[in-house]
């Protein structure tokens, strides 16, 4: 079969732009789909008059992920994917959710463990609170949201076809690196996207709940405002997704908003004559 002139010139096209900026080709692939046949015969000519490393990884990467079935989402239209995972599962986009909410769920059981160092006097406001996030974020499904290709756009944290790209390290706006990864595509990749991380840049353990353990102690009949803890701890307002490499261990040395930690002061109620 005769290759389009056009898909080769844009292969080529692709190509050259590769060593400019280190991508893993997510749109290229995500435009291409559904003309795999011509895309991959071409991408497999160019492949084999290639010398470059760097161009070579880029077309072995594109053909392999042409082959997978990326846009499959049932158990019955990919089961490679699903090797390993339980029956319960029936498709992607529902494991990917459940993925998410258990990362999120951990981050709630951590916090609610801090409340055996509070100070006895302050350990009941400590779990009211604690109990209106974890309503919240059970109101919500933990924010499952973000890893399920199938929610809107403003909802989620990957393209439609379930590319996720990192978002860089905390203390950058963006990934020079340009990691991305479609855990949607096979059983390694769905495996790999396990290293990446729910980085929180305010930091979780050293910064945020710390922090609101002092304010309870401290709070002196003022309301806390729960609210803005909650958005810290367990929201992308707070929370980058990041790939191991760009995922700084070292001390943020970021804090809270101290105007931001309490809301109203509460009001006394008069009682009855």
């Amino acid at each position: 079969m005769k290759i389009p002139d056009n898909t080769e010139l844009l292969l080529l096209t692709a190509g050259q732009k590769w060593q400019g900026y280190v991508t893993d080709i997510d749109r290229f692939l995500n435009a291409f789909y559904k003309r795999q046949t011509d895309v991959v015969e071409a991408a497999q000519k160019l492949l084999s008059d290639e010398n470059a490393p760097e161009r070579q990884k880029m077309l072995a990467d594109f053909i392999q992920n042409l082959k997978e079935n990326i846009l499959a989402e049932s158990r019955e239209d990919d089961q490679p994917w699903f090797e390993g995972l339980e029956p319960r599962f029936r498709n992607k986009s529902s494991y990917m959710r459940y993925s998410c909410e258990s990362r999120i769920r951990s981050y709630m059981k951590e916090v609610q463990s801090f409340g055996a160092i509070v100070d006895p006097v302050a350990r009941d406001e400590y779990k009211r609170i604690t109990e209106t996030m974890s309503n919240e974020l059970k109101a919500v499904r933990y924010n499952g949201r973000y890893f399920d290709r199938t929610e809107q756009k403003a909802n989620r944290l990957c393209t439609s076809e379930g590319w996720f790209s990192c978002q860089g390290p905390f203390d950058v706006e963006a990934c020079i690196s340009k990691h991305s990864i479609n855990p949607y595509s096979n059983r390694e990749s769905r495996i790999l996207f396990s290293t990446w991380n729910l980085d929180h840049i305010i930091e979780k353990k050293r910064t945020i709940v710390p922090c609101l353990v002092e304010a309870v102690k401290a709070c002196n009949g003022r309301e806390i405002n729960w609210q803005y803890f909650y958005n810290l701890l367990f929201t992308v307002e707070n929370i980058k997704l990041v790939h191991i490499v760009c995922h700084k261990k070292t001390s943020h040395n970021l804090s809270c908003d101290s105007s931001m930690i309490y809301g109203k002061r509460k009001k006394l109620k008069r009682l009855k004559k």
